[in-house]
């Protein structure tokens, strides 16, 4: 069966590597192609947790501030998943910490909002900016408050007290 550009959409859904090696070998403008709801390969990687792909499609030169069509970046999406190995290969690989969505909305704001500790965590040592507020005002320790999770909210409160020193 011959393939296809768009095959590379499935193909890192699944994770299978070895499929999206020979899609970027014939169609290397496949790298960062969307789909229609504005998914790149790299998105669709770290939605479905496939950090083998991921590593590769970043080796590649994937674009990492490439948002879906709400805006919502890889990174947004792991911290909104919970993979920590794939958080911290977007964070080392240079995604922006605090790139906005079309809701205002940041990675630290995702991580806060689905009580994501650990990621948090990498995210604030990266210079995440605690005080960016969503489109309803809201910044992540307010998202923390909202969720009850006091682990966050104390965590993201002793950044804004250094912020503040």
């Amino acid at each position: 069966m011959a393939l296809e550009p768009y095959d590379i959409f499935d193909a890192s859904r699944r994770g299978d590597l070895d499929a999206v090696k020979d899609i970027l070998d014939q169609f290397p403008e496949s790298l960062d192609m969307e789909d229609m709801k504005g998914f790149t390969p790299l998105i669709l990687a770290v939605y479905n947790d496939q950090p083998a792909v991921v590593s590769f499609l970043l080796d590649k030169g994937a674009r990492l501030q490439t948002g879906d069509t709400a805006g919502n970046t890889a990174l947004m999406g792991v911290c909104f998943k919970g993979y920590k190995e794939i958080a911290k290969m977007l964070i080392e690989a240079g995604a922006d910490v605090n790139q906005r969505n079309s809701q205002g909305a940041t990675a630290l704001t995702f991580a806060a909002t689905f009580g994501q500790f650990e990621i948090a965590e990498m995210l604030l040592e990266k210079g995440a900016d605690i005080t960016i507020a969503d489109s309803r005002g809201k910044t992540p320790l307010d998202h923390a408050r909202i969720q009850e999770n006091w682990e966050m909210y104390d965590l993201l409160g002793k950044y804004e007290q250094r912020n503040k020193s």
